[in-house]
This record gives structure tokens, sequence and C-alpha cells, in this order.
């Protein structure tokens, strides 16, 4: 049995490992963290993603643990609703197949469909690779020296299986001129169940989301053309601190939470610009190979989709893996190209630099509340013009019940 190990336990990573179990290989899953990851941000998923979790029998449980959000409002200094929209608009482009959940959410209902019938190396990652004729020769941190027939670097924007195997992140990355930061509060006064609110001043945006069991979440988004980012938490809360000084709406009941939370995600908003996605014997998947940018809103879909893809390459090549590879390159390149333009004109959205920007991304966003609007500004970023292909493992019965589906829908709870 061909032997597969896959860098990263976020969204690519599991969903590559349930695919190739379907296909026949053995895959081993690394993850640097000691766990899975909590918090984080939140996600809009709908699409072709949305087509594999259901093919993975996940949707149950992925409608239990998401938000079925009604409206998104902005709010001026007062708290006054200045703009907003009701998101029926996205049920109807996707046929009413569309939630939002929390990455992290997702990623453990992932995990739950593999964790009893994949071997699961937590604490470790990839320091060195060796290819050879027939085989890579993988040194990890921990576990020393380990031989596959391939690697698949499933490590996110900052992969460091492209970093080891294509060279240096500098290389491929182009910065969009904006960063992000996200954390969870509990307790907060404020909710607005099923509505996003957002609050700007040019070049900031402060977002609030209710969540699940008295959490709340808020995203912080601002210009940043900084070559270097604060790396510790501490630093981070003081840059946010400086940047959102001027700021008013909840911004200081916000910052009180912000000084007691313990976890805090912050990084620049980015893409991922490759010519090619293997080399060899490894290959790269979602964020690794082709970061579409946070902001993109689909970046989850997206890695579940290249997942889906080169697992099946795989499996209709029968092990020929340059012919796999270059399969899978060519179906999802322009289909990825088309999803890095939309993000990038998408977003400038969330956080304009000016007055006059802010104002014209109001009117706009009031204007979707007219009928057709929405759909006329937002159709074509939200279509997947792509068709899932069909693979060997179609033809196979009982793919959920022999990988241990059943475990995905506790997965969350464990």
């Amino acid at each position: 049995m061909r032997t597969v190990l896959v860098s990263g336990a976020g969204i690519a990573g599991p969903t590559i490992a349930y695919w190739l179990k379907a296909a026949g290989y053995a895959p081993t899953l690394v993850e640097r963290a000691p766990a899975l990851r909590r918090g984080g941000y939140v996600i809009d998923f709908w699409g072709l993603g949305y087509d594999i979790a259901e093919r993975m029998g996940l949707l149950p449980a992925i409608n239990r643990a998401g938000y079925h959000v009604q409206q998104m409002g902005i709010v001026d200094d007062c708290g006054r609703r200045v703009a907003g929209f009701g998101t029926r608009v996205f049920d109807e482009l996707t046929g009413g197949r569309y939630v939002t959940l929390a990455r992290s959410d997702l990623s453990h209902l992932l995990y739950g469909t593999i964790g009893d019938s994949t071997e699961i190396v937590f604490d470790d990652e990839i320091v060195a690779l060796d290819e050879r004729a027939d085989e890579v020769r993988v040194q990890l941190r921990q576990a020393g020296e380990r031989r596959f027939d391939l690697v698949i670097g499933a490590d996110g924007l900052h992969s460091s299986v492209r970093r080891i195997a294509f060279g240096p992140q500098r290389a491929f990355e182009r910065h969009l001129g904006y960063t992000v930061a996200t954390f969870e509060a509990h307790g907060y006064d404020a909710r607005d169940e099923n509505t996003y609110l957002m609050y700007g001043q040019p070049g900031r945006m402060i977002g609030r989301f209710a969540l699940h069991d008295d959490r709340t979440l808020f995203v912080f988004i601002f210009a940043d053309h900084a070559d270097r980012w604060p790396a510790t938490t501490a630093d981070q809360k003081k840059k946010l601190c400086e940047v959102y000084r001027c700021a008013h709406w909840e911004w200081p009941a916000i910052r009180n939470e912000l000084d007691r939370a313990d976890e805090l995600y912050f990084d620049r908003v980015s893409q991922i610009r490759m010519d090619n996605w293997s080399r060899g014997r490894v290959a790269l998947i979602g964020d690794a190979a082709f970061c579409v940018s946070l902001l993109a809103g689909q970046g989850s879909a997206l890695a579940m989709i290249s997942a889906y893809v080169l697992a099946g390459e795989l499996a209709r090549a029968e092990g020929r893996h340059q012919e796999a590879f270059s399969a899978y390159e060519t179906r999802l390149r322009s289909y990825i190209g088309a999803k890095q333009r939309g993000a990038e004109r998408f977003a400038a959205a969330f956080a304009p630099r000016t007055p006059w920007g802010l104002w014209f991304r109001n009117q706009i966003v009031r204007a979707f509340a007219l009928p057709g609007v929405a759909r006329l500004a937002i159709g074509r970023d939200i279509a997947d013009k792509l068709d899932l292909p069909s693979y060997p493992w179609d033809d196979r019965k009982g793919i959920g019940s022999a990988l241990e589906l059943p475990a995905a829908s506790s997965a969350i709870s464990s």
C-alpha cells in the first residue's frame, strides 16, 4: 500500500487523508500543534466545499454547529445602523446550501472522519525532505527519519513544506495591504443573534458576531503595509490598541475584553501565487499552494476542493504521481486564479482607506437591499464554475462506514 505523509491537521489535511484512505492509500497526518486548534474566526461555507462535506456525511453536524446568519449591518460611532442587508440572497444563490460556522469547528468535524482510521502525529513537524527515486525520506523534529512514497503540504499560508521543497515564503507571498486579528470573549453584554455587525473608520474595521454558548467573536481588519508584524500576543494587543485608539462604538468595552483574552489570532492578509503546486514527490494543497486570503471567505472550501481533486487524481492515475499532480493542477489552476482575482477585488470592501471610500462602500451595501442588486454584484463570486469530478471511489459502497463516519457527529464535543 502506498504511503503518504500529510502535513497539517486544519481543513485540507484531514480532507485529503479521508479521500486518500478511500482511494486505497495509507495516509499519515503530522501536525506541529499539540492538539487541534480552537477559536479563530468564522467562515461562510457553500458551493463545492459544501458538496464534498455532504459526500463525507458531515452536513447534519455542520448545520448543528453552524449559524444561519440573517442580517449584515454597518453601524456608526453611536451604534446606529447606517447600512445593511438581509442575507436571503445567499440562500437564493446557493439553493439554501449555505452556512456560517467556526473554522475550528469544521476542522474538528473533518478530523472526526479520520481519527480512528489514520495515523496522526501531534506536536511534531517536517524539518527536512530528502527525495529519492522511489521514496521521500522525511526528517521529523521529534520522531526522526521516516520514509513515504509521497509528501503533501496542507499546512497553510506559512507552510513549512513549501519553504523546504520550493523556497522561502517571500518568493510566493503577495501581501494585500491589510492585517487581520480575531479573538473570542465570554459573556459580552451586547448580542445580536444571527447578525454580523461591522463598525468602520477609514482604514480599519471592527466586526462583532454572537457565537453559541454566550461567546462573542471580534474581528479586526486594518490597512497595514508593515514588513514586520508583532510576534508576541502582548505586542499584538498593543498594536491593536494603537490602531484603534480613536475608535468609538463599543471599542472601550471591546478593548477591556481584549486585555483579558488568552488567545489572539493575528496575521497579515496575503495570497500565495505559485507557478507549480508540485515538485517531484511533493505536492501542495489549500492555502499552502494558493491562499486566496482570509478575506475571500472561501478558503476552507477551496482547501477541501483541492484535497478532494488531488486524492481523486492519484486514485485515477493508480499511483503514477507525476501524472496525477499534473492533472490536479490542470483541472484547478484557472478556477483558483479566478477566485484569487475576486478576493483581491473584495479585500478593500472590509476597510476602505479613505472617508470617501467608506461612504461609497456603505452606499453599495445599502443598495444590496434592492431586489436583484446583490445578485448582480456578488453572484459571479458566489457561483462555483467548476464541475466536481467523479473518481474511482465513487463506485465504492460503504466508504462512510468504513472510515468511521459516526465519529464526526461527536467531534466538536470531544
